[in-house]
């Protein structure tokens, strides 16, 4: 069942992985300063996001609906924390010293807390579900995977506008930034944590051949 959302989430990786792109040394240091305040920010609710999606594709595929359900829901609530405390980083930055950078700190600040709004949505939608009736279950994960797909595009166009021009291009240069592996931590209730040996990209442990017991 929980593939489903394994799914919505392999297409969006980790929000901020865009910046890992080409760069150049042309930024000014004023703008590179206000990345790394950013990125040095960023860096450890990027990893708790990461964490935290790796939970709902790695739990157990053939766990039961009550594991899933508290697995998913907790995660929901961590990524939309780490949602917020990026909006917050965004904040105490100040305005980026580029054109335009009031606009742009405003909105990647509004984007981020709208879509930690959407994940506490989210997480309330797999609260309500009956882990008691599997087909119920079922097809209430699948609406839950159906919002996942929309509020991950949401997420990745929050800090579009900063990915673009010379505070991408600063940004893209701060480890803080830089894509993240997943922990080995233990999944929460009890669920599979992901196996030694599995990919740490999402999409690579998002596989089909995992199939959950119906």
């Amino acid at each position: 069942m929980n593939k489903k959302l394994a799914a919505a989430l392999s297409g969006g990786a980790v929000l901020m992985l865009a910046l890992s792109g080409c760069s150049d040394d042309g930024n000014d240091d004023k703008v590179n300063a206000w990345a790394k305040t950013v990125c040095d920010q960023a860096k450890p609710q990027l990893q708790k996001r990461a964490d935290a999606q790796q939970v709902i594709i790695s739990t157990a595929a053939d766990g039961k609906p009550a594991d899933i359900q508290a697995a998913d829901s907790k995660a929901f609530q961590d990524i939309a924390n780490a949602d917020r405390a990026l909006a917050k980083a965004v904040q105490d930055a100040g305005a980026p010293p580029v054109e335009n950078g009031e606009k742009l700190q405003a909105d990647a600040v509004k984007e981020l807390n709208s879509t930690a709004v959407a994940y506490e949505n989210l997480k309330k939608q797999v609260d309500a579900l009956d882990p008691n009736n599997q087909q119920k279950f079922a097809d209430g994960l699948q609406g839950v995977a159906d919002g996942l797909k929309k509020i991950e595009k949401m997420d990745q166009d929050a800090l579009a506008k900063l990915q673009s021009g010379e505070l991408g291009t600063a940004m893209a240069k701060q480890p803080g930034c830089q894509k993240v592996t997943p922990s080995a931590a233990p999944s929460p209730a009890g669920t599979a944590a992901a196996k030694p040996g599995t990919p740490a990209s999402p999409s690579a442990s998002a596989s089909p051949s995992a199939k959950p017991k119906s």
